[in-house]
């Protein structure tokens, strides 16, 4: 079977990819922001050697503490006022948009027909112009039948992979309607069909920027599948069952979460806690922003309630976030409102002694489970399968290789759509009350406080440079290299880069060596010396992964919490130093975190941003990774766009080689474009100012 084997190991693999390693100034991608001239590999380290994981040892004992405060109602009555609440902030926060009216507008391309049964290869609309491929298992005979939606996981290949195919074969040959469908952007979801990718990374987030998310999408995806299953006249439409494995199980939870069409449901190797999330292993297309705000995974658990879930993990798993013991916690914690309602027995739960995968072990649980729930069958216990045979990729395959449909909206395809309408509205807008405008970006970058400075820790000069480490109030370390200017409280510069201070350009800390400007260099939290060694740092299309990700966990943003540490930077740089002048030069998303501090507070007096994105708007598949996770931001061009934050800074920011948001140069009609649309944001906001745009190409 062609490819099948190798895509269903990375069912487990996918997870995988974020395997620990020492700390890296490279930040894993060597092809991003490329030094020139010489390198300033001399600039002095400021922590010590052989210490802990500084940002992971934090966002830990953050995610440890969140969960502690994550109780559930334990009076039905309160639970039922609970319930409501908790189920639209997860709508909202996901991004769920779904219309049950819109045509399904199903199309099929092919039947195969097996011993007992049918598989119909069908593509359905889930979204306007957005389709879905699947595989539609049909038991012969009238009906009606119960049915049961899987979700894939990670596996490339989608719907191909025979251990995703293996459950539809099991369940239809068991008497279920069984419909298997590709996750939003693998298996013939992709940006060439045929070819198979990975739908998360940087790739998925680019929906957050959008306002939505690959959790969110894959939801409203599974809902659009359950309306599919209840059109059919062979379903009953009151026995539907979803099951799934690793993303597949974790979207079997949101599903049934969500969805009370759902009345039984078998997540495999997906549960967890949120808790465990943090720092660990986990795919964008698991995340829900601010989810440890909300609640905790029992919680999402609880909301299935009286409805019945079996949840079925590994004693061989490789990721702690799977590990049975956290699936326990979330179990025990969900568990009370079950009794609620007088169904304890609903929620259970089975460790296997398998590795990381949906094997036939737990099929034979999910049967059981499933005979019990939707056909009144049974104790609940394993049920022993009927022997099958997977089938060829060619027999499964909704559309011939490379002869997909055209306009079928893949993730880049929707991108580029759908951040274009919201371009143009953002253009079309008349006037901006820029009071308002700076609240709803500090919203977005999730900026509550500014943290104070606790205390500064200075070490023995190095190479004619001081040494400190700035302590924060809210408990992180910042370390920070000084060269005073050649006179008293003349200008200074401070300097930041997304990958550390390694990487900048010894050219620039020359020339300004030249003007006797005093300079200030930080490592912005998980950059340089402050890098997770949970980051994937072998992986060049993953940086800054971990951490971006735990911080939406946790309600933050990274790069607001960069634009956090730059406003205590600015600020010790004047009170300590007594600086008439302070400018602000960043590389990359740490140049967009100067230029969001200065939109919100104002601070610096001017603004270098260096290779930095005009605009939000995706516009290439292939370079998606240029910039690290942490420029994604969720619902920022609802918002606006990168000219309108150079609005409302009222300042002169100097944009030197302007890139696309993948790190494609601007053409010379681009940017005779953008230098318009720069200069109406500042006339609309009533700001001053300039932004003045210069190319240095390579």
């Amino acid at each position: 079977m062609k490819g099948t084997v190798f895509y269903c190991l990375l069912f487990a693999a996918i997870h995988l990819h974020f395997l620990p390693a020492a700390n890296n100034a490279d930040g894993g991608k060597s092809n991003r922001f490329p030094r020139r001239n010489t390198s300033t590999d001399s600039l002095p380290e400021v922590l010590p050697g052989q210490r802990a994981d500084l940002v992971n040892a934090r966002l830990r004992n953050e995610a440890v503490l969140m969960y502690g405060l994550r109780q559930l109602p334990d009076d039905i009555k309160e639970w039922e006022r609970y319930k409501p609440g908790l189920k639209k902030k997860i709508i909202e926060k996901a991004g769920i948009v779904i219309d049950h009216q819109l045509p399904l507008d199903i199309r099929e391309n092919g039947v195969v027909r097996m011993n007992g049964y049918s598989i119909k290869n069908i593509a359905f609309q889930t979204s306007p112009g957005v389709y879905a491929t699947a595989n539609l298992f049909i038991p012969d005979g009238k009906g009606p039948f119960p049915a049961v939606i899987t979700m894939m996981g990670h596996n490339l290949n989608g719907h191909l992979c025979e251990r995703c195919q293996a459950i539809g074969h099991s369940l239809a040959l068991n008497g279920y309607v069984s419909l298997g469908i590709d996750p939003w952007g693998a298996g013939e979801r992709t940006t060439v069909h045929g070819q198979f990718e990975y739908h998360g990374g940087c790739y998925g987030a680019s929906l957050m920027n959008l306002g939505e998310t690959l959790l969110g999408r894959q939801v409203v995806d599974n809902m659009r599948g359950v309306d599919l299953l209840c059109s059919l006249p062979y379903v009953d439409a009151d026995r539907i069952g979803a099951t799934g494995a690793s993303g597949g199980g974790n979207q079997t939870m949101w599903l049934t979460a969500l969805d009370e069409r759902i009345k039984a449901a078998v997540p495999v190797v997906s549960v967890g806690s949120f808790e465990s999330y943090v720092m660990r292993s986990n795919c964008i297309c698991e995340l829900l922003p601010d989810g440890l705000t909300l609640t905790e995974e029992s919680g999402i658990l609880a909301l299935v309630a009286p409805r019945a879930i079996k949840m079925c993990n590994h004693n061989k798993d490789a990721n702690p976030a799977f590990f049975p013991s956290e699936m326990i916690r979330s179990v025990g914690n969900a568990r009370p409102v079950f009794k609620l309602y007088g169904a304890e027995n609903n929620i259970d739960y089975k460790t296997l002694d398998l590795a990381h995968g949906y094997w036939p072990e737990d099929r034979q649980e999910m049967l059981g489970w499933f005979d019990l729930h939707l056909k009144g069958t049974g104790n609940g216990a394993a049920k022993k399968e009927i022997p099958f045979e997977t089938l060829p990729d060619e027999k499964l395959m909704v559309y011939p290789t490379g002869k997909r449909e055209p306009g079928f909206a893949a993730t880049d395809l929707y991108a580029k759509k759908q951040g274009a309408l919201l371009r143009t509205d953002y253009l079309n807008t008349p006037g901006f009350n820029a009071a308002q405008k700076k609240q709803e970006l500090k919203n977005i970058l999730r900026i509550d406080e500014y943290p104070r400075l606790k205390k500064t820790h200075t070490y023995a000069p190095v190479g004619g440079w001081e040494r400190m480490v700035w302590e924060t109030a809210d408990k992180k370390l910042i370390p920070v290299l000084h060269r005073a200017p050649l006179q008293a409280s003349q200008e200074y510069v401070l300097i930041v880069h997304p990958k550390g201070k390694q990487h900048i350009e010894e050219s620039v800390l020359n020339e300004l060596k030249k003007t006797g400007k005093g300079i200030a260099i930080l490592d912005l939290s998980g950059t340089g010396e402050t890098l997770s060694g949970t980051e994937n740092i072998r992986d060049k299309n993953m940086a800054l992964h971990q951490v971006t990700r735990s911080e939406l966990w946790l309600g933050k943003t990274l790069i607001g919490e960069w634009v956090k540490e730059l406003s205590i930077a600015v600020d010790y740089i004047k009170a300590t130093y007594k600086a008439k002048k302070i400018g602000i030069d960043g590389t990359g998303e740490a140049g967009l975190a100067a230029l969001f501090l200065s939109a919100l507070e104002g601070k610096g007096d001017y603004l270098i941003l260096r290779e930095a994105p005009v605009s939000y708007l995706f516009d290439n598949r292939a370079s998606v990774d240029f910039y690290s996770m942490a420029i994604h931001l969720p619902g920022f061009l609802k918002w606006g766009d990168v000219s309108l934050a150079a609005a409302l800074s009222g300042k002169n920011i100097t944009m030197i080689n302007p890139l696309t948001m993948s790190g494609r140069p601007v053409s010379k009609d681009q940017l005779k474009e953008y230098r318009a649309e720069f200069d109406n944001g500042r006339y609309k906001s009533r700001q001053p100012g300039k932004t003045i745009f210069m190319e240095e190409r390579r």
